[in-house]
């Protein structure tokens, strides 16, 4: 999952960074409303935080603007303005949820997962599973065949996007969209090198693979061999 935060006081966001990456999203930061609304505007993103005091360009014209191009990415607005007057303007200005300054960083975290499950009309499944191999949301756990699997947080992050697209081809370039932040240099083999790693754990020792390359095209996890 891809999120944009667009948040200029620099505590704060690395605090909201490394919470997020511990979690498994890849994040876009800006620190200035004109560039968050530049990436808003031209890359897909599953949510967005959004602060409402921002240099060059503020939070409610930021989150107006995407709602008149027809945008639908999630806002969760950030703000240390707590009346509830601000709350309302908030949300009719187009913001899907209104978090306060200071906060837990468990509570954004819940906030953002349920706003990717409404915006996606489906229940947040706690485990995903393609055939023998299984992952535990909830506990970040992999196991295939009743094995367990060690992954890095990167590597968990990668074979979750790949299991919720099971028996379904992603290229290199919807990967790194969803598993890596938007200054990834796209002419590397990073990609290939963390699906070779990621290969290795999953199927050595076993006789099926489960992973597969679609020259030209991109990779598949597939339920079945």
């Amino acid at each position: 999952m891809r999120l944009l935060l667009i948040e200029d006081d620099a505590k704060i966001a690395s605090f909201i960074i490394s919470g997020l990456k511990a979690a498994g999203f890849a994040v876009d930061h800006c620190s200035t409303g004109l560039d968050g609304l530049h990436l808003a505007l031209t890359e897909p993103y599953d949510a967005a935080i959004v602060d409402l005091m921002l240099p060059e360009l503020d939070g409610l014209s930021i989150i107006a603007k995407l709602r008149r191009e027809k945008i639908n990415t999630p806002v969760i607005i950030l703000s240390a303005k707590d009346a509830v007057d601000d709350r309302v303007n908030g949300l009719q200005a187009g913001g899907d949820d209104y978090l306060t300054k200071p906060f837990a960083f468990s509570e954004l975290l819940a906030r953002v997962q349920a706003l990717i499950r409404r915006a996606s009309g489906a229940t947040e499944p706690t485990r995903l599973t393609a055939g023998p191999l299984e992952m535990d949301l909830i506990a970040r756990k992999v196991q295939r065949s009743g094995e367990s699997i060690e992954l890095q947080p990167l590597e968990f992050s990668l074979l979750e996007y790949l299991l919720r697209n099971t028996d379904r081809v992603v290229s290199k370039t919807m990967i790194m969209e969803h598993v890596w932040d938007y200054n990834f240099d796209p002419q590397t083999n990073v990609v290939e090198a963390r699906i070779c790693r990621l290969r290795d754990k999953v199927d050595r020792g076993f006789p099926e693979k489960l992973i597969h390359t679609v020259r030209g095209v991109g990779y598949v996890l597939k339920s079945a061999p």
